[in-house]
């Protein structure tokens, strides 16, 4: 229910996360309970957990419908969970999380037909752009281009989370401008995400899946190259994934295993908030990426910041002033890094350009924002 106490009517939610039904509290944990409050009920419809299911209900108006089959069914899955849904009360509007083989959208398209359920199609990433980092991700690329031509015509709207890929990539792809929507995922907590007084006892701090579109490989690199010129760099890799074994032994082969503190995984979000701040900054070295999310909140924390110019990046960094922008090469990521290390004044400057560049993502704020523009949808898709 909203704070002002209107009836807003209720959403149905066909997600893509693997986490909240086994009580763990990520990102999506934080949305929701922001978002509950804009909406009488939201019932949100997702893949197996990687996990036992341990809580199907959050917040008093939200409920979870997590799947007990593989993905190969999901389809079957949301549509049978929905149709009951739909017996039992009407939806405002259905949000579609939409990657991979797009079975959330192809379930939506359908659910349209069958109940005239308008839909956003959420692409919250564009799989090898700027630059692929697999043969996977070229045909995931293409794989987006045949859905988001469908969802031109079938959706409310595409929602994506920066401009470029509005501008860059659905434009190329022949969807018309008046059905895209930019609105922004990055809902930052100002309140835990902000500078602290800690020892800095990191020079880098990189987070994220250990996996091939991250490039740690490169931060690695990186590092075996400022060994070689006689400085050691130490990092923290906070991180799992498949690449994870890859990695560590990358480090073995660089000789800086001993420079590299790995954490698998940090508890709480108030745990990753003092990891970025234990550090001199946070590097992003992704070929493609909708935010960045860890770069956006080392920036709240006036933590410095290497990045790529991927997603969000090129909108809010200013290279030399609140970040340093670097081209995928290690030996140019190694210069960035020195930079950083060498000129204190200046690193402590741009952290706190970047906590300023990043201040208009407020999560309450940007929440409300997300809401007001899904029952603004809602209205233009029912006339």
């Amino acid at each position: 229910m909203s704070d002002d106490g209107d009836q807003r009517g209720n959403l149905l939610m066909l997600s893509g996360d693997t986490v909240l039904a086994t009580g763990k509290r990520g990102v999506f944990h934080g949305v929701l309970e922001e978002l509950a409050r804009h909406f009488d009920r939201i019932d949100v419809i997702s893949p197996r957990p990687d996990g036992p299911v341990t809580t199907r209900d959050l917040f008093e108006n939200v409920r979870l419908h997590p799947a007990s089959g593989g993905r190969t069914a999901q389809v079957g899955h949301i549509l049978s969970t929905a149709r009951a849904l739909l017996a039992e009360r009407s939806y405002r509007i259905a949000t579609s999380h939409d990657y991979g083989t797009f079975y959330n959208g192809r379930a939506a398209v359908r659910l349209k037909r069958e109940f005239g359920l308008p839909f956003l199609s959420e692409i919250h990433h564009v799989p090898g752009h700027p630059r692929p980092a697999s043969f996977r991700e070229r045909i995931e690329k293409f794989l987006c281009r045949v859905w988001v031509r469908t969802a031109a015509k079938e959706a409310a709207a595409i929602r994506v989370v920066n401009r470029v890929e509005a501008k860059e990539v659905l434009a190329s792809f022949g969807v018309p401008d008046d059905r895209i929507r930019v609105i922004p995922s990055l809902y930052l907590d100002l309140d835990v995400f902000r500078p602290r007084e800690v020892e800095k006892t990191f020079d880098v701090v990189v987070v994220g899946r250990l996996v091939a579109n991250k490039r740690f490989d490169l931060v690695i690199d990186a590092l075996g190259r400022l060994r070689k010129m006689g400085r050691e760099v130490t990092l923290l890799l906070v991180g799992t994934g498949p690449l994870e074994g890859d990695l560590l032994a990358a480090a073995e082969r660089h000789g800086v295993r001993g420079q590299v503190t790995h954490e698998r995984f940090l508890p709480t979000v108030d745990d990753l908030a003092t990891a970025y701040a234990r550090s001199r900054m946070l590097v992003c070295a992704s070929t493609s990426e909708g935010g960045p999310r860890v770069t956006c909140e080392a920036m709240a924390c006036g933590t410095p910041v290497v990045t790529t110019p991927v997603g969000i990046m090129t909108e809010l960094v200013r290279d030399g002033e609140n970040g340093l922008f670097f081209g995928w090469d290690a030996a140019e990521l190694a210069e960035r890094i020195e930079a950083v290390l060498d000129d204190p004044a200046r690193a402590a400057a741009m952290g706190t350009a970047g906590r300023e560049a990043v201040r208009p993502f407020e999560r309450v704020a940007m929440i409300r924002n997300y809401a007001e523009e899904l029952h603004r949808l809602a209205a233009e898709a029912r006339g």
